[in-house]
């Protein structure tokens, strides 16, 4: 795997396919390999590039705690600069949405376009308190046991439908209990996931923008989404039925669709 030192970190990347380039922003302790199941061959059929990499504090990308959003904004700017892929289409999946939007506000020669997926522009009590728990956790030094946390995180991050089929959600179980969020930049990460986005800053981005939110997502609900929505200048919105924070993942078709055909349409001001 390809890895590239960007503002004195190792970054984890890949390139796959040819054509227009995408790249791909993940969230919270996710490797850059979430984006590969279903997203990167669904770009690459319809004939773009897919560029994809794991945020710094996630292995096997360097970096540790302690850093902000500006530097994870500066280590994306950076790769795409590097790659020489600018102006690309972002798209950017919870916190990963985050660090598009800071992107296409502080370089916007670099994004012609921007699909924000799962975003949220601000923390209500609920969401903010699901955050400091979370990193309660993490300082407390408490290590769960695979199989608890594996349920927990199907829990929060999956839609009814999905966790009343037994088939399925065996099988979520088992890939959740392997795929823990882990590495030294993790709890740095959820702590900018709670931050806030200041109305000002979103009114600045000038890229045509398509927001995405799942209809059962509760770390990311849609009227959260929406907000972002209509701070934006130019943006339209879209909610995925029957999916929760891991739309991207239970509703793939639905969602590449709604990535792709945004990619493809003329840039005129989305309604």
């Amino acid at each position: 795997m390809p890895t590239t030192r960007i503002n004195g970190i190792a970054l984890d990347h890949d390139r796959t396919g040819s054509g227009p380039p995408v790249l791909l922003i993940m969230g919270s302790g996710a490797a850059k390999s979430a984006w590969h199941l279903h997203q990167v061959p669904a770009l690459v059929a319809e004939g773009f590039e897919a560029v994809t990499f794991t945020n710094r504090g996630v292995p096997p990308s360097g970096g540790g705690p302690g850093f902000t959003l500006g530097d994870m904004a500066a280590d994306t700017v950076g790769l795409i600069e590097h790659l020489g892929i600018g102006p690309c289409a972002v798209v950017g999946m919870s916190l990963g949405a985050r660090v598009a939007r800071e992107v296409a506000r502080t370089r916007p020669d670099l994004v012609s376009r921007c699909v924000l997926v799962a975003p949220r522009a601000r923390s209500d009590r609920m969401r903010a308190a699901c955050t400091a728990a979370e990193i309660a956790l993490a300082d407390s030094g408490v290590t769960l046991p695979p199989r608890y946390r594996a349920v927990v995180r199907a829990m929060q991050n999956l839609s009814p439908r999905t966790l009343a089929d037994d088939r399925q959600i065996a099988d979520w179980l088992d890939v959740l209990e392997l795929a823990a969020a882990d590495g030294p930049g993790l709890r740095t990460q959820l702590e900018l996931s709670a931050a806030d986005d200041r109305g000002e800053d979103l009114a600045r981005i000038t890229a045509p923008c398509r927001v995405i939110a799942f209809a059962d997502d509760i770390v990311a609900p849609p009227h959260l989404a929406k907000e972002i929505a209509d701070a934006l200048p130019e943006a339209d919105y879209h909610v995925v039925p029957d999916c929760g924070h891991y739309g991207y993942l239970e509703r793939p078709d639905r969602v590449n669709r709604l990535i792709t055909e945004f990619l493809r349409a003329p840039q005129t001001t989305q309604g």
